[in-house]
């Protein structure tokens, strides 16, 4: 987690130190929610880069880890079903489902008792496999796939499954009360960043460059390239 005030500090902070005005609650929350989906969007795209790279893994396994890490903060789980249909209503995770992991079920039908792995397919495969003797799932091969919001799954015996999956990030919020002095911050109905605490340089210098974009102030999205050329400098030290 990073707390947005923090960060908002920070940004009016720089941002005043180079007499580039003012950037208002409203301005703010809406830089803040672009650069928290930016940071977080790029996590699956380093990942992905990572593993092209040809060689030995272990070479980039600290990177990866720590990708990884990072990500972990979005999974979630949850049950889908009401033991009736093998139809399920992914309703309940559209608004913060980003990306489908996993799809498993408890097979009871097994003594003891297993957990499998649904394998996801295409709506064409679905169809070809179902009238193919040689294809058809069964309980300990079964398949699905996505047709809007639902989870079709085949066998159709399978009527309760658990859905492992990553969450888009909470949209942030920072709100505050008027007082003589101008507005505090009010922490209660303030909405916090759920990105890796680490990230808070990154946020801070992601929103001063969307609001020198949105401004089109080019020095104060100069002002958050520098402190980000800044940034990466010392790290390398």
């Amino acid at each position: 987690m990073v707390n947005i005030d923090t960060v908002y500090q920070r940004v009016l902070a720089l941002a005043n130190k180079e007499q580039r005005g003012y950037i208002t609650p409203q301005e703010f929350n809406l830089f803040a929610n672009q650069a928290q989906m930016d940071i977080f969007e790029q996590y699956f795209y380093d990942r992905t880069q990572f593993g092209r790279i040809p060689g030995n893994k272990t070479m980039y396994a600290d990177p990866v880890d720590i990708l990884e890490e990072k990500i972990e903060i979005f999974h979630r789980g949850q049950t889908l079903g009401d033991g009736t249909s093998n139809v399920f209503n992914t309703n309940d995770l559209n608004s913060e489902l980003y990306r489908l992991k996993q799809v498993r079920f408890n097979n009871k039908f097994e003594n003891p008792p297993i957990g499998v792995k649904i394998e996801k397919t295409i709506h064409d495969k679905f169809m070809l496999s179902r009238n193919s003797p040689l294809t058809s799932p069964n309980l300990m091969r079964p398949i699905y796939y996505l047709r809007n919001t639902s989870i079709i799954v085949n066998p159709s015996e399978i009527t309760k499954i658990d859905v492992n999956y990553i969450k888009k990030p909470t949209t942030v919020q920072w709100n505050g009360y008027n007082t003589p002095s101008g507005q505090l911050y009010n922490e209660a109905e303030s909405t916090n960043f759920e990105l890796h605490p680490s990230e808070e340089p990154n946020l801070v210098l992601n929103i001063l460059k969307l609001a020198g974009i949105a401004m089109k102030d080019a020095s104060l999205y100069q002002l958050g390239a520098a402190e980000e050329a800044k940034d990466i400098q010392q790290e390398k030290q």
